[in-house]
C-alpha cells in the first residue's frame, strides 16, 4: 500500500469555469499534484450540479468545459486520478450507508440549508428546498471517504463541510470500526474566496463571475465592470474592500501585489487598476486559453481519458466499499 497522503478536490458542474475556480481550486490542485509525497483524486462533481441546476444540457456542457480546463491548466492525467463522480456508482451507495448514520441535528447546521431556510423568512421554512440541498454535506462525505482521502483542499465556504465529513467518519468508525480515514482540512487563505463583479463571492449562482476562457476584448469589457466605490483618482482606497485588489493578488506575486499597495495609497483611479488587473489575467490566461481551445475540439479523446481516470478510481473504491459492506452486515451468506 502506497504510504503517499491522498489529496481530493472536485468542481461542481454547473456552469462555465471562472477565475475564482482557477485561483482557489484548480492552479491549488494541479501544484499539489505535482508533489511526489501525495496521490491526488481530482473529479467533476456532477451529481452535486442537480442541486442547484435542473438543466441537462448545461451540466452536460459544464461537464466537458470543467474538464478540458482542468487539462488546460496543466494537469497531467497520468501523474492524478482524474474522474467523474457520476462513473463512480460506489459514491451513491456509500451516501447511503452514511445517511443512515448521520443525524438531522447535524444537517440542520449546515450553513447553506440555514440560508435557505433564512430566505424563506415568514413563511413555510422549508418552502423550495429540496433533500438534495439537505443532504449536500453527506454526498460530500462520500465523495471524500470513499477514496479514504487525508487532506481537501477547500474554500473558506466548504470547510463546514469537511468538519462534517469528519465527524461523520468518527461516528462510523466508532459504530463499526477504524474503516475511513478522517480528513484534514487545506484552505488557500489569500485565494480561497474571490470577489466577482458585483462585490458579492464570485458564483455561478449569482452570475457575477469572470469566464477563464474569455476572449481577449470580453474579457476586458467584463473587467471594466467590477463594481468599485465612489473614491476619486488622488484619493487613498482601501484595498481589503477592492474586488480589484483582491482578485489580482490571487494571481499576482509579492512584488507586483505590494506595488499595487503603494498605488491604491496614491490614490491610483479606478480605471487604471482595472486595466492592471486586466493585464495580469491576460498574461496569466493567455497561453491556457490556447491549450483549451485545442481540447475543446477533442471530445473523444477528453471521454477516453475521463474513462481510464474512472477505472484508477474504482481500483480505490472497490476494495473500501467492500469493506463498508463487511462492516454493516452487507455480505454473502458464505462470508
Amino acid at each position: 500500500m502506497s504510504n503517499k497522503k491522498r489529496v481530493l478536490t472536485g468542481i461542481t458542474t454547473s456552469g462555465t469555469p471562472h477565475i475564482g475556480n482557477l485561483a482557489g481550486a484548480i492552479l491549488p490542485a494541479i501544484k499539489a499534484s505535482q508533489n511526489k509525497s501525495t496521490e491526488s483524486f481530482l473529479f467533476l462533481a456532477d451529481y452535486h450540479s442537480l442541486i442547484k441546476n435542473n438543466d441537462p444540457e448545461l451540466t452536460h456542457t459544464s461537464s466537458f468545459e470543467i474538464a478540458a480546463c482542468w487539462l488546460a491548466c496543466g494537469l497531467d492525467p497520468k501523474e492524478v486520478i482524474f474522474y467523474r463522480q457520476s462513473d463512480i456508482p460506489h459514491i451513491m451507495e456509500l451516501t447511503w450507508v452514511l445517511g443512515c448514520l448521520t443525524s438531522k441535528g447535524l444537517m440542520n447546521r449546515s450553513h447553506a440549508y440555514k440560508a435557505a431556510v433564512a430566505e424563506n423568512k415568514k413563511e413555510d421554512p422549508d418552502k423550495g428546498i429540496t433533500m438534495g440541498l439537505f443532504n449536500y454535506p453527506v454526498l460530500m462525505a462520500a465523495d471524500i471517504l470513499m477514496f479514504n482521502a487525508d487532506m481537501v483542499p477547500v474554500g473558506q465556504d466548504q470547510k463546514q463541510h469537511v468538519e462534517m465529513t469528519r465527524d461523520i467518519a468518527l461516528r462510523f468508525n466508532h459504530h463499526y470500526g477504524e474503516v475511513f480515514t478522517v480528513p484534514d482540512v487545506s484552505i488557500e487563505e489569500d485565494a480561497g474566496t474571490l470577489p466577482g463583479i458585483d462585490g458579492r463571492k464570485m458564483s455561478k449562482s449569482y452570475k457575477n463571475v469572470i469566464p477563464i476562457f474569455l476572449n481577449k476584448d470580453d474579457l476586458r469589457k467584463r473587467i471594466m465592470k467590477i463594481k468599485t466605490d465612489s473614491k476619486e483618482p488622488g484619493e487613498p482606497k482601501e484595498i481589503d474592500e477592492s474586488s480589484i485588489f483582491n482578485i489580482y493578488r490571487a494571481f499576482a506575486t509579492e512584488k507586483l501585489t505590494k506595488e499595487l499597495t503603494n498605488k491604491y495609497k496614491e490614490g491610483i483611479a479606478w480605471g487604471e487598476a482595472k486595466e492592471l488587473l486586466f493585464e495580469l489575467l491576460e498574461e496569466k490566461i493567455s497561453p491556457l486559453r490556447k491549450n483549451y481551445e485545442v481540447l475543446i475540439d477533442d471530445r473523444t479523446g477528453l471521454e477516453k481519458i475521463l474513462l481510464s481516470g474512472a477505472e484508477k478510481a474504482l481500483d480505490v473504491s472497490t476494495p473500501i466499499i467492500n469493506k463498508v459492506r463487511q462492516a454493516v452486515g452487507i455480505r454473502g451468506f458464505g462470508d
